[in-house]
């Protein structure tokens, strides 16, 4: 079981067995609002030209609350696979059985849950608003998984002594940056997400 209720009334099976999936693919299928931010951030270089290919593989455990604002904790898997404006995001359970796939790109998102229909929207944002009641920040992971900051929103950063991001609040979300990998450098090891409103915290590990 990959969701549970803190002290709420128990769900059917099927419903319990799918909250987990839902929430998951919550986790990172949003977009944020763009606006152009006022100066350069010191280490990220062109965000632009460095979010062009890039894959990710590793764990993630996120605490949110559902539509009836019970806690829930998910815990699992992924793999993103980004190339340009598009974004493939795998979501397994522990055990490595797919959990959820989502599918962004310009103009188009898809969410597939097993056994379901897919659901589409023009944007990652509009589909997960309608199935879940909130957006999610899949378009400003593009970036802060390089690490960099959105090139079309205003943000706030800080750097750690070797000039290496170590935190943005952009768009609503503060993204604390607790580990890089020793090669290369730049490379994120561990990368901590919050957001008040919904209240939201994901937890990533990137293995890749």
């Amino acid at each position: 079981m990959l969701c549970g209720a803190a002290g709420g009334p128990r769900q059917p099976r099927t419903m319990r067995h799918w909250c987990g999936a839902i929430g998951l693919a919550a986790l990172l299928a949003g977009c944020a609002t763009p606006q152009r931010p006022t100066a350069p951030v010191a280490g990220t270089g062109d965000a632009q030209a460095r979010q062009t290919v890039h894959a990710y593989h590793g764990r993630f455990a996120v605490s949110y609350e559902d539509q009836t604002g019970q806690p829930r904790n998910a815990y699992g898997h992924f793999d993103w696979q980004q190339t340009y404006q598009s974004v493939k995001l795998q979501l397994l359970n522990p055990f490595g059985q797919t959990l959820a796939i989502i599918a962004s790109a310009p103009g188009l998102a898809t969410l597939e849950l097993p056994n379901q229909a897919p659901r589409t929207a023009p944007s990652v944002s509009e589909l997960m608003q309608g199935a879940l009641g909130f957006p999610l920040p899949v378009e400003g992971l593009r970036y802060w998984l390089q690490p960099a900051v959105s090139p079309d929103s205003r943000a706030s950063t800080s750097t750690d002594g070797t000039g290496r991001l170590s935190r943005i609040e952009q768009d609503g979300w503060t993204i604390e940056y607790l580990a890089y990998a020793d090669a290369p450098a730049s490379r994120v090891k561990r990368v901590n997400l919050t957001r008040p409103t919904p209240p939201l915290s994901v937890k990533l590990v990137l293995d890749q």
